[in-house]
């Protein structure tokens, strides 16, 4: 992985002196790009964005470096940004923190943390191949609720008015279930904030990566906070129904959306039933009325906010 790149290049820094990681920090001034990319044992998940890889450093340390197919801007404006996004991070407990990056030439990189449980998409895909259920109702619930406290908090930021990072701080961009990473005890982390605002998605051939963006193309792109919710309610509707979700899934729905609510069409591939059920329902309302087709009509974060309290 590191043929071509004769020259080395210290990591930029992104952890604060506050930072109680002690060892974390000592390891992390040492961190160099050649020792970056001779450390990753594999690659955890490719999308046009970039390729995210797993790195196991001096000491055990692991991490995850997402590698970025084509930046959209200047070295200057990258590290601007990346410090930028990396200190909003550390003020949300459902946030992915950035630990380190790197700009050279011919490779551009974010250092973040790594959760060994992988990500909720891999956690449910990898279930239903095998014909299982991964999680409980219960346990759905709480990862609903994360994200939408995740989504809650960057909706809700401003950019400062000296800031120098040119940044819509209040969108996140690229929000699905591959960047919705899990903890054991099933609270999440996001993943991905603000990264589309620093590279652009590219037209790939590899066909493995052309199926997985197939079974994305359902989510938007749209750099703006409808798009976030309209993402966050196809997460929704994934959790509730499994990922069957085809072209035209959104009226399909709707229109056997009496038949569901009866029982008479088992449409959630989780056991649920009495007040839960109608929890689960609750839930689907709140999904359809996410991923509305006219932007305009989907409702704020906060007001579902408001709305996943009430149960």
């Amino acid at each position: 992985m590191v043929v071509g790149f004769s020259d080395d290049l210290p990591l930029i820094s992104c952890i604060t002196k506050h930072d109680q990681d002690h060892d974390l920090v000592g390891i992390q001034m040492m961190m160099t790009m050649k020792e970056v990319l001779r450390s990753s044992v594999g690659v955890m998940g490719e999308s046009r964005l970039g390729i995210t890889e797993k790195v196991v450093l001096l000491k055990g340390h692991v991490f995850a470096v997402k590698r970025f197919r084509k930046v959209i801007v200047g070295r200057s404006d990258f590290g601007k940004r990346v410090e930028r996004l990396a200190l909003v991070s550390t003020k949300c407990e459902f946030l992915v923190p950035i630990t380190a990056y790197l700009y050279a030439k011919r490779i551009k990189f974010v250092l973040c943390h790594y959760y060994p449980m992988g990500s909720l998409a891999q956690l449910l895909e990898g279930a239903r191949k095998h014909g299982h259920t991964a999680l409980n109702w219960n346990q759905r619930l709480k990862i609903i609720h994360h994200i939408a406290k995740a989504i809650g908090f960057i909706h809700t930021e401003s950019t400062p008015p000296n800031d120098r990072s040119n940044m819509q701080m209040n969108i996140h961009g690229n929000i699905k279930s591959s960047n919705v990473m899990l903890n054991v005890d099933f609270s999440i982390h996001l993943s991905d904030y603000g990264f589309a605002q620093l590279a652009e998605n590219v037209e790939v051939s590899d066909k493995p990566l052309l199926a997985a963006a197939e079974n994305n193309y359902i989510y938007g792109e749209e750099l703006c906070q409808k798009s976030d919710v309209y993402n966050f309610g196809i997460i929704l509707l994934d959790m509730l129904g499994g990922s069957n979700l085809k072209r035209g899934f959104r009226k399909c729905i709707l229109e056997n959306k009496a038949e569901i609510r009866e029982g008479k069409i088992e449409f959630f591939e989780f056991a649920v039933e009495g007040k839960e059920r109608k929890r689960a329902l609750h839930i689907l309302d709140i999904a359809l009325a996410c991923t509305n087709r006219l932007a305009e009509s989907r409702p704020p974060i906060d007001q579902i906010l408001l709305l996943l309290e009430m149960f």
